[in-house]
């Protein structure tokens, strides 16, 4: 409500030019905040509002637009604006927003970009979706070991502006490789001895990431050390660049996102939401219908089978829904739990016999509690029929315990099978989960009435 309410003062100071306002807007408060004020206007207000700042700080507003805006922004007929913002844009975040644009565009910035920042992009632009090279920058504090405290600070001190982060500065030999680390804080509390030399204090046991590594493992390493950075090498240990603990974040978020719709049976969208065509859409989500559809089927087929017997002993109907939900809900309540439990690195491949006693374990305690359930439900609505006998209203509590049980094993193990065929665990979706045990559901119903009541062949 508080941006509606401010439009019409920024709009008016666009009306009237007032460059001295404009200004003030743009850097009194933080960029956050200016950006969400502007979510009112027009790119093209957007734009005239940015002219009026220095382009760090243009970048800085920028950076907190939505993807969408960002695009938008970029698509108006500001090219030279629209180059210049781009170069002052953290390295990885440019290469990302880039790379999202229709190629004409993208080609059309490159080429108004300085040389040193177009070879950046293209050098990024060539490390695959999902791996440490495309989601870390170049600007990062690099120092000869030879450099002695006061010379760290006085280098850092020249460039500092060129850098995303100075809380680690990394320690390279003349080839660029790796060997070591030393904080600001490490820095400044050294400037007792201005004279020693940055490799006596510098931290050698570091953990690093590799450049094809994949970024969901490198967040994992950073969220377990608690870093806010970690560098990235190659194989000979040469220095590429750095992930930032915000670009780890990103990347949590974007993991997260993939594994929510593959949990919901569907294929990770490339874009946002709305900017995903209809069809495109349809597509993703259709894909894992059309299987959810032939799980169904399945399932009928399974009814099916015992369509003669159901005719005779009626009473069974009613209860299969009860059946086949319980069976289901407990199998996608364990697979979230070992999906989520895996992607967090709570359990290992080397730690299934202990979920499979766990899951053995809650399976029995949810499926008595149920039994309990559907014992009591069984005695008002099985028919008091001598031709039935008194054992059919052991068929629902028993059948509840298996189904219970099946539901339990399978939302556990077939993540790890996954898992084990270095497939995402995730796609062994919720629905997927419920559509198997549906079928060994009603199997098990089946039987179990057979055995108890004997069902006519």
């Amino acid at each position: 409500m508080i941006n509606t309410l401010f439009l019409p003062e920024l709009r008016e100071m666009l009306a009237d030019n007032n460059v001295a306002e404009l200004s003030d807007f743009c850097v009194a408060m933080h960029p956050s905040r200016t950006a969400s004020f502007m979510e009112g206007l027009s790119d093209d207000e957007v734009w005239r509002v940015l002219e009026h700042s220095m382009p760090d700080n243009v970048a800085d507003i920028f950076s907190y637009f939505d993807e969408d805006r960002k695009r938008n922004l970029l698509e108006t007929d500001r090219r030279q604006q629209a180059a210049e913002l781009v170069a002052h844009l953290p390295s990885d975040d440019r290469v990302d927003l880039l790379q999202d644009l229709e190629d004409s565009l993208r080609q059309a910035i490159l080429e108004l970009l300085p040389v040193e920042e177009r070879r950046d992009i293209q050098r990024l632009s060539q490390y695959p979706e999902g791996t440490a090279g495309a989601v870390m920058t170049t600007e990062m504090a690099k120092l000869s070991k030879d450099l002695t405290i006061r010379q760290a600070l006085d280098e850092i001190g020249k460039q500092s502006d060129d850098y995303e982060t100075i809380y680690y500065l990394y320690i390279v030999d003349a080839e660029e490789r790796l060997r070591g680390l030393v904080s600001a804080r490490q820095l400044l509390t050294g400037m007792k001895t201005p004279d020693t030399l940055i490799s006596d204090i510098m931290e050698t046991d570091l953990v690093t990431a590799l450049v094809m590594e994949d970024q969901e493992e490198v967040a994992d390493k950073v969220a377990h050390m608690d870093v806010l950075a970690i560098p990235v090498v190659d194989k000979s240990q040469r220095l590429l660049g750095i992930i930032t603990h915000d670009d780890i974040i990103d990347v949590f978020q974007e993991e997260a996102t993939e594994d929510a719709h593959r949990s919901g049976a569907v294929e990770p969208l490339d874009e946002s939401y709305l900017r995903t065509s209809v069809l495109t859409l349809s597509w993703k989500r259709g894909i894992w219908m059309t299987i959810l559809f032939f799980c169904a089927l399945l399932t009928a087929i399974a009814l099916e089978q015992y369509e003669d017997r159901l005719k005779v002993l009626y009473w069974l109907v009613p209860f299969i829904p009860l059946i086949i939900s319980s069976g289901g809900n407990s199998g996608s309540q364990s697979a979230t739990l070992i999906i989520t439990a895996l992607s967090r690195g709570h359990i290992e491949l080397s730690d299934w016999f202990k979920v499979i006693v766990r899951e053995l374990i809650m399976g029995l305690l949810l499926g008595v509690g149920l039994a309990i359930l559907g014992l009591l439900t069984s005695v008002f609505f099985i028919p008091d029929d001598p031709q039935i006998g008194r054992l059919a209203i052991f068929v629902v509590p028993i059948t509840l315990i298996l189904v219970v049980l099946t539901g339990t094993l399978t939302g556990s193990i077939l993540p790890l099978v996954f898992e084990r065929l270095g497939l995402d665990p995730a796609m062994m979706s919720n629905p997927f989960v419920a559509g198997i045990v549906d079928i060994l559901g009603i199997v098990i119903y089946m039987t179990v009435a057979a055995i108890l009541v004997g069902l006519p062949g």
